[in-house]
């Protein structure tokens, strides 16, 4: 069995280019280092280094090796500072997923700080994805938090679902676009015009939901010439593209170029989920239970 420092003597080889340089950023001989990586080779019973190559080569066993050799020493680092940052009291990191329709409003930077205040050894690492990629990242242990667009299609058993609060759509149009002259506009209006974020029923969140609307009134959404699901799709817009339907929250931070109206459709409502899963640390959940309170409006999990 391969040893740690064993581990750590070969990727210093391999990023130095060579056992002399390796053996000064160590302080070891160069010969004792020839002698790891022989042992090394011996345990294996594979070549790992071409050692008459110029400069130094790895084998196929030996890149092999390598690129895992520097994820178990990079896990073995943060288990290191994890314990470190135990002992003095710091409880670690919370991974925080957001779909891009989900922007970081007022309530959740509210949490976010109240929860960083409270544990100022607590890191919080905030990253987009789609809500259906949350769902599954959450159930895998890849993040701790989801905020996500309902509806989120394929539920795990494992994961908490809380809705935490709806918020109504809106009609995002390229400035002078003919529209604009509307106080409220219709969805079925609609039918003729190019969307820069094409909805599809297969797909949750706010895709999902727009798709509903569209067959709710008898028609297909038509895709734009250029399309984007994330949050460039506004971009789109303000570039005369077409449209895009999108929650009052992300048509309050619209770029110049973008006119939006409401709809004119009691349906026309998107909800917002928190998901974690249910044997989730007491780290995580203390930041849910804080987020949840700060939505007068959640209702329970589902």
């Amino acid at each position: 069995m391969l040893t740690h420092r064993q581990l750590r003597y070969f990727v210093e080889i391999v990023d130095a280019g060579g056992f002399s340089q390796a053996a000064e950023r160590l302080f070891i001989a160069q010969s004792a280092l020839s002698r790891q990586v022989r042992d090394m080779e011996q345990t294996l019973q594979v070549t790992l280094l071409e050692r008459e190559a110029r400069p130094l080569a790895m084998t196929a066993a030996g890149r092999s090796l390598y690129a895992d050799a520097r994820r178990i020493l990079a896990a073995l680092e943060s288990a290191a500072a994890n314990a470190v940052h135990a002992q003095r009291g710091t409880e670690g990191t919370l991974r925080l997923l957001h779909s891009s329709s989900v922007p970081l409003g007022t309530p959740i930077l509210t949490a976010l700080r109240a929860h960083t205040g409270q544990h100022p050894g607590v890191g919080i690492e905030v990253s987009q994805a789609a809500s259906e990629q949350q769902a599954e990242d959450v159930r895998e242990g890849r993040a701790d938090v989801g905020l996500a667009r309902a509806p989120v299609l394929r539920r795990h058993d494992g994961v908490h679902y809380q809705p935490l609060y709806e918020e109504p759509l809106m009609l995002a149009l390229p400035v002078g676009h003919a529209l604009t002259g509307h106080t409220r506009i219709g969805v079925a209006a609609l039918r003729a015009e190019r969307f820069v974020a094409t909805p599809h029923l297969e797909r949750g969140g706010l895709s999902h939901r727009v798709a509903e609307l569209c067959r709710a009134q008898g028609f297909q959404p038509q895709p734009a010439a250029v399309r984007s699901r994330k949050w460039s799709q506004l971009a789109l817009v303000a570039g005369g593209f077409g449209i895009a339907i999108v929650p009052r929250s992300m048509a309050e931070q619209a770029p110049a170029g973008v006119h939006c109206l409401p709809l004119d459709d009691p349906l026309a409502v998107s909800g917002v989920l928190a998901m974690w899963r249910h044997d989730a640390p007491e780290l995580v959940q203390r930041f849910t239970r804080r987020l949840v309170k700060l939505f007068p409006g959640a209702t329970a999990p589902i």
